[in-house]
């Protein structure tokens, strides 16, 4: 009977450690889009108070999430790499022009040490720059996981259970 009784007893505290457990957004390989999509996707990303871990690619309109969602919620990884570059939408005939409203809320919504590091590099252009490495582990916290590195595949944003 005592042998029952301390399993359950273990099997009782196994299980309430796992109610401890909380979700993160894990973005692996995400080249960006639209901003309004980001926007709202971010907004909602923020109300949930759920965690954020940049491993792999996050450019373009990905990268509102550093805007988005509070600095202690983010953190890198070793593969995180996020690129920047100015906004552009179609123009009349077709081809890509760069759109500086759009390029100026894009930059505004930054923290101050990506709009710092982005001015230091000649500001956002129609040519992506990267922020990887020591510098961007300098900005935010890093983060090591014990999974394996995800397979990319094109605009991934991966919901995973940690403890």
């Amino acid at each position: 009977m005592k042998k029952f009784a301390t399993g359950l007893l273990a099997t009782v505290l196994l299980l309430a450690g796992m109610g401890a457990s909380h979700a993160v957004v894990r973005i692996t390989d995400d080249r960006g889009g639209r901003i309004a999509m980001y926007v709202n996707r971010y907004q909602g990303l923020r109300s949930s108070g759920e965690a954020v871990i940049i491993d792999g690619l996050c450019a373009s309109a990905c990268t509102i999430v550093l805007g988005a969602v509070p600095h202690d919620k983010i953190c890198v990884t070793s593969h995180a790499n996020l690129g920047f570059h100015a906004a552009w939408d179609f123009g009349p005939t077709g081809r890509t022009i760069t759109d500086p409203e759009a390029t100026q809320m894009l930059y505004s919504m930054y923290p101050s040490p990506v709009r710092r590091w982005i001015a230091r590099r000649g500001g956002l252009t129609p040519h992506i720059i990267f922020l990887r490495g020591r510098q961007l582990q300098a900005m935010y916290r890093t983060c090591y996981l014990d999974a394996p590195h995800p397979r990319p595949s094109r605009n991934r944003t991966v919901r995973d259970r940690t403890a």
